[in-house]
């Protein structure tokens, strides 16, 4: 059976991914980071960021 990715809800987006979705720059993901106001976190050798902190930070939460 295979499994239509379009249907699972994403719950951690990649930085190239956070950009897409944010129509914001690599830059700006990570000065965002570095600020503390998108929270990241590091699973091996790769920056995942979670869901709802892209969601908080483009609603102006963060």
């Amino acid at each position: 059976m295979k499994i239509d990715e379009t249907s699972i809800p994403k719950i951690a987006y990649s930085i190239r991914e956070a950009c897409a979705a944010s129509s914001l720059g690599r830059t700006t993901i990570y000065a965002h980071i570095a600020a503390g106001r998108l929270n990241a976190v590091r699973i091996g050798g790769r920056t995942i960021i979670p869901a709802e902190a892209l969601h908080a930070l483009i609603a102006g939460e963060a």
